[in-house]
C-alpha cells in the first residue's frame, strides 16, 4: 500500500494512493484515525482495515483534486544518518565511520514532496541529498537487526536539504539541517511488504534535468536494519518516527566548482518502488517573519 496524506477542500486526512486516485480513508471506514501517526499506532488493525479499503469500492478522489502533504506531518522525531554511502564518504574527503553518524532534523523541517522549499535568508549555501527514508510503525526499544524489519511500517523519500555552512561552522549538524522546509517528504509511505527488500532501490537525483546522483540502496554502509538497531539500543523508537538513511555521492557542494542550489532551480528524486519528489528553491517568504 502507498500511505498519504492530503487536503481536499481545506481539509487534511489521510489515504491510500490507488494510480491516479486517493482512496478516503475517513470515508471508507470512519473508525480509523485520520493522522498517520495515530493511524500507524493502531496498528496491524488499522493496516487490515486499509487493505480492506484499497480491494472494496470505497470512495476516490482524483489525485488532481487533492494535495499531497508531508505523509507524517510532524514526526515525533527525524533521526537522520550522514555518511552511510563510502562514494560520498570519499567525496567529502573523510574516513569511512565505523559507527552511523546520526543527527536530528527538527520535526518542523518536514514538508511536502512537491511544494517549494526556502532558499534562506542567512544563507545562499543551499543543497539537495536524495535518502531512503525508514517509517517506524511500532513502538520498539533494543530491537535486533535480524528481526528490525518487524516495526518498520515502511519507506519513503526524503530530500536531506542542507544548508551547508551553517552544517560545516560547528560539530553538530542540526542547525544547517533543520531549516523550515528542508525536510520535504513522500509521496507516499509505501508499506514494508510491498517494498520487500529495501537493500535494491534505485536512488537517482536531477537538477534542472541533470542528473546529478544515481546509486542504490546496496551500496549503505549500515543498512537500514542496522540503523533500526543502533538508534533503538539508545532511545525509544515511535510510530511515525522517520529515519532517513543517508545520501549517495553527487551532491552539490562535492562538485567542481561546486553546483549549490539557486532559487528557480529544481530538484527531482526518485527511488525505485517508491516513486519521485519534485520542487523547485524559491526565496524564504517574508511571512516567516513572525514572532
Amino acid at each position: 500500500m502507498k500511505l498519504v496524506t492530503f487536503d481536499n477542500g481545506g481539509v487534511i486526512r489521510i489515504g491510500l494512493l490507488d494510480g491516479d486516485a486517493v482512496v478516503d480513508l475517513a470515508a471508507a471506514d470512519p473508525s480509523l484515525p485520520t493522522e498517520m501517526c495515530a493511524f500507524l499506532e493502531a496498528g496491524d488493525a488499522a493496516m487490515d482495515a486499509a487493505r480492506a479499503a484499497l480491494a472494496s469500492d470505497a470512495p476516490r478522489i482524483e489525485l488532481a483534486d487533492v494535495h499531497l502533504e508531508s505523509p507524517i506531518l510532524r514526526p515525533p522525531k527525524i533521526l537522520a544518518i550522514g555518511l552511510n554511502y563510502r562514494d560520498h564518504v570519499e567525496e567529502a574527503g573523510l574516513e569511512v565511520p565505523q559507527h552511523p553518524t546520526v543527527f536530528n532534523k527538527q520535526s518542523t523541517s518536514a514538508h511536502p514532496p512537491y511544494d517549494a522549499f526556502h532558499m534562506p535568508r542567512a544563507s545562499t549555501a543551499l543543497d539537495y541529498e536524495a535518502e531512503l527514508a525508514i517509517v517506524i510503525g511500532k513502538r520498539c526499544r533494543h530491537v535486533p537487526a535480524a528481526e528490525a524489519s518487524q516495526v518498520i511500517a515502511g519507506y519513503t523519500i526524503c530530500n536531506d536539504v542542507s544548508v551547508r555552512d551553517w552544517q560545516l561552522r560547528v560539530p553538530t549538524w542540526t542547525m544547517g539541517k533543520s531549516f523550515d522546509t528542508h525536510c520535504p517528504l513522500g509521496p507516499s509511505i509505501v508499506t514494508a511488504d510491498e517494498i520487500g527488500d529495501p537493500h535494491t532501490l534505485d536512488v537517482n537525483t536531477w537538477v534542472n534535468g541533470e542528473a546529478r546522483q544515481s546509486s542504490n540502496t546496496k551500496h549503505l554502509i549500515f543498512d537500514c536494519f542496522d540503523l533500526v538497531e543502533h538508534l533503538s539500543t539508545a532511545f525509544t523508537l515511535e510510530p511515525g518516527d522517520v529515519i532517513p538513511t543517508g545520501t549517495p555521492g553527487g551532491v552539490g557542494i562535492a562538485m567542481k566548482p561546486p553546483q549549490l542550489l539557486k532559487v528557480g532551480d529544481v530538484v527531482k528524486i526518485a527511488i525505485s518502488g517508491i516513486g519521485e519528489i519534485e520542487a523547485s528553491v524559491i526565496e524564504e517568504p517574508e511571512s516567516t517573519a513572525q514572532w
